[in-house]
């Protein structure tokens, strides 16, 4: 019997535009691309040159201080360009893809006959490795660390998230044999929602699964390993998004890598919300072709709109995303007499529109802040959406004056940029919470390094 964690914090918000659960065709896509910048932490070294053929499965870069933790490419065919920005930075590797995929034979392997050290050989060796995160620090993780467990939610419960259930029809064996292989490394943590129904995640196999009975950010890993198993200063737990469990399956069973997944195109300017089912470096402009109401005065996201990337439709499709979405930018909007009118259309998390006496209803939310920045309240508006036993204003007040004493002691080494999503929707100083947390993050592993 799973066990059941009830949470009292939180906010769910409910946006216009959530994806339809059914498949809708693209066209064939040429061009591919696999971007560093999804595997937070990582310096990339490019291992190819343009005009170079690759099959799916060749490396494209690895990271440089692991040069073993390699990381794949999604299709087989012929480099096309390495791009780079300033300083020579790294923005992404293309591949123009062949009519007929070609893929590098990894061999199949039975993952009960494994051991540990054989299981994370062949992710590295497949250059699937670098799609596990680690805490603390809410970065790629690499092969010098141990976990003490590895932590995977099947929860997605961000505004207009996919959903991972959905995701999932058709790829029970792959997700279960990726869990079994993650087994092999250290504990397996299965985080679940109260709602979910599907049997391969409610009776999943050589895993410890937890149902999370509450509103979002229930989903979130680092929620989720706050209530089961906090992380301490020296220790190290591994998060894994469930598409990527998938991947590790798949490598097992059929001996390739295969980076196919069902991505949620959603949001209030999408024509046709409902799933795609695509690659890891899809182009945008594919995934989005013909299904925009408008091309001006939308924001385009990699992501869902607390947590994901602002892109341009010339981007492509992040490695850890589960959803493209599109909202409208707000700028340029003019509204008659601004703040004081009653905006009964317009979400407000703490009633300060008369929409709330509508009832429950979707809203059509832009990108705009609504006021500039201000010093910081000391209001209790994160507690409230944040169910995790942290002081967490505390904890933002000391990242911001450098105290890394304090930081440490109000609990950093257990959060990630995301965990602060809906702090930052609801917080009335207006500060960028998730830039603010990474900045934390960063400075405290160049100081421990």
């Amino acid at each position: 019997m799973a066990n059941v964690i009830k949470l009292r914090r939180g906010l769910d918000i409910n946006l216009i535009g959530k994806a339809e659960e059914k498949l809708t065709e693209l066209s064939k896509c040429e061009e591919f691309a696999l971007v560093p910048e999804a595997f937070v932490g990582i310096t990339p070294k490019v291992v190819v040159h343009e005009g170079d053929v690759v099959k799916a499965g060749d490396a494209l870069f690895v990271n440089k201080a692991f040069p073993e933790e390699k990381f794949a490419s999604p299709v087989s065919g012929t480099v096309t360009a390495i791009v780079r920005g300033e300083r020579r930075k790294v923005l992404c590797v293309k591949v123009r893809a062949d009519l007929n995929q070609q893929y590098v034979d990894f061999g199949i392997k039975n993952v009960d006959e494994l051991t540990s050290e054989e299981v994370k050989k062949s992710l590295l060796d497949a250059g699937l490795f670098g799609y596990m995160n680690q805490l603390p620090y809410a970065i790629a993780t690499n092969p010098s660390t141990t976990p003490k467990a590895i932590f995977v939610s099947a929860l997605r419960d961000m505004p207009l998230a996919g959903n991972f259930e959905y995701e999932l029809k058709g790829n029970e064996e792959a997700f279960q044999t990726g869990i079994s292989a993650l087994s092999k490394i250290a504990k397996v943590y299965l985080g679940v929602g109260k709602n979910q129904s599907n049997q391969t995640l409610l009776s999943a196999k050589n895993a410890e699964v937890n149902v999370f009975d509450g509103k979002c950010p229930a989903g979130n890993v680092g929620v989720q390993i706050n209530h089961i198993d906090p992380v301490n200063k020296g220790e190290v737990v591994w998060t894994v998004d469930p598409s990527a469990v998938i991947f590790f399956g798949r490598l097992f069973l059929t001996g390739k890598v295969d980076l196919r997944k069902k991505v949620a195109v959603a949001g209030s300017e999408v024509k046709d919300p409902s799933y795609v089912e695509v690659l890891v470096g899809t182009p945008l402009k594919a995934i989005l072709e013909g299904n925009l109401k408008q091309t001006e005065h939308v924001r385009i996201l990699n992501g869902n709109p607390l947590t994901g990337i602002k892109s341009s439709i010339e981007d492509y499709l992040h490695a850890h995303v589960s959803e493209v979405t599109v909202i409208p930018e707000g700028d340029n909007v003019d509204e008659l007499l601004g703040w004081i009118m009653p905006r009964t259309k317009q979400y407000s998390a703490n009633h300060s529109y008369f929409s709330w006496l509508f009832g429950k209803k979707a809203y059509n939310l832009d990108a705009r802040i609504k006021g500039g920045e201000r010093h910081m309240i000391m209001s209790g508006e994160y507690d409230k959406v944040l169910p995790m036993d942290i002081y967490s204003e505390y904890l933002i007040k000391a990242i911001i004056a450098g105290d890394i004493d304090k930081q440490e002691q109000l609990g950093i080494y257990e959060v990630s940029p995301e965990d602060f999503a809906l702090a930052e929707f609801v917080d009335s100083s207006k500060l960028p919470l998730q830039k603010i947390v990474r900045e934390g993050l960063n400075t405290l592993r160049k100081e421990n390094a």
